[in-house]
């Protein structure tokens, strides 16, 4: 799975006045994060041969890799739990479980809310993370 990493453009919903946002992207509660699942290449590399679109869907679904949009309030506050500080903060790329969370669309891009305990390591650079089958 090859990701774009420039290619989580929320400038659509994040580029409205604080009206609009608040009807788009939900707040996260408690200790939960908002996600959103970096968009998967049409192409394979090398090569450059098309996808099907049912071959993207997959790798979208079953990403081990996603973007944190925002934190909960709650979010690494337990002091026990998170010893050494958040696992995460926002604007990371994120790995986690594939299959993670609460899944929701909004305007045709995914969305996930997951725990905070649900993240297993940060990556800087996405690509060419794919879930190992």
């Amino acid at each position: 799975m090859d990701f774009n990493v420039q290619a989580v453009d929320l400038s659509g919903i994040l580029n409205k006045n604080s009206e609009d946002k608040a009807t788009q992207l939900p707040d996260p509660k408690t200790f939960h994060l908002l996600t959103v699942l970096p968009q998967v290449d049409e192409e394979f590399e090398p090569g450059g041969l098309v996808k099907s679109s049912q071959t993207m869907q997959y790798e979208e679904v079953l990403t081990p890799v996603l973007f944190v949009i925002k934190l909960g309030p709650d979010a690494y506050q337990d002091k026990t739990r998170f010893p050494s500080g958040p696992s995460c903060a926002v604007g990371d790329f994120v790995i986690v479980r594939p299959n993670t969370g609460t899944r929701i669309k909004i305007h045709g891009k995914e969305f996930r809310l997951i725990k905070d305990d649900q993240v297993e390591a940060v990556v800087q650079d996405p690509r060419g993370i794919q879930r190992a089958a």
